[in-house]
């Protein structure tokens, strides 16, 4: 029984830090990384997805490369199902090292949290070149490529921005634009692809 238990520990432990190597930041050098702002292309009459019991209705198409600035995963909780994960993104300055070497980040309940002791660009610049995005993999491979993404990796995403909906009146709205803050401001993206950008 006791070997039983130190096998069991040894394994957690193993599978800890294989967890800690695929998801530990990586630290880029100074310079913007993500120069351009997303793309957004409202849709007039937006496409309806279905996922289990949930409705995804098509608000935009959106394409985007950022700066992972956070990453935080939810295995429990309503929506869990829909949306394992979150991202933190940042781009023109707020993909820059040295501008992100003076804002503390971080996550927690479906929100990003930001702070300062000096600002290092002007506030509004941190609040409209940045966002929290609710990440819907399209399938399992993109589940797989999302669950790899890393801390500070610059990634290209590909996919629609959507509103969600179940039978009762449960809803999930995505933000439609990047200018606002607080709850209702992160985007919901029915994510396609995503790719890694090498480092230039």
């Amino acid at each position: 029984m006791r070997k039983l238990l130190i096998l069991a520990a040894a394994l957690l432990l193993v599978l800890g830090v294989l967890k800690h190597h695929q998801h530990g930041a990586v630290q880029p050098g100074p310079g913007v990384l993500a120069a351009e702002a997303p793309v957004q292309v409202d849709l007039d009459h937006g496409a309806r997805l279905q996922k289990g019991d949930t409705t995804l209705t098509t608000r935009a198409h959106f394409d985007i490369t950022a700066r992972v600035l956070s990453r935080k995963d939810y295995s429990w909780g309503e929506g869990s199902d829909l949306v394992p994960l979150d991202l933190a993104l940042g781009w023109g300055r707020m993909s820059d090292s040295a501008v992100l070497a003076h804002i503390d980040i971080s996550q927690s309940g479906r929100f990003y949290y930001w702070h300062v002791k000096e600002f290092p660009i002007p506030r509004r610049e941190i609040e409209t070149s940045s966002a929290n995005m609710h990440m819907i993999p399209a399938d399992p491979g993109v589940k797989s490529q999302l669950e790899s993404v890393r801390t500070g990796q610059i990634i290209h995403l590909e996919g629609f921005l959507v509103d969600a909906s179940r039978p009762g009146g449960w809803h999930w709205n995505t933000s439609m634009t990047r200018n606002d803050t607080g709850a209702g401001a992160c985007e919901l993206i029915y994510v396609e692809s995503v790719d890694v950008v090498p480092e230039p």
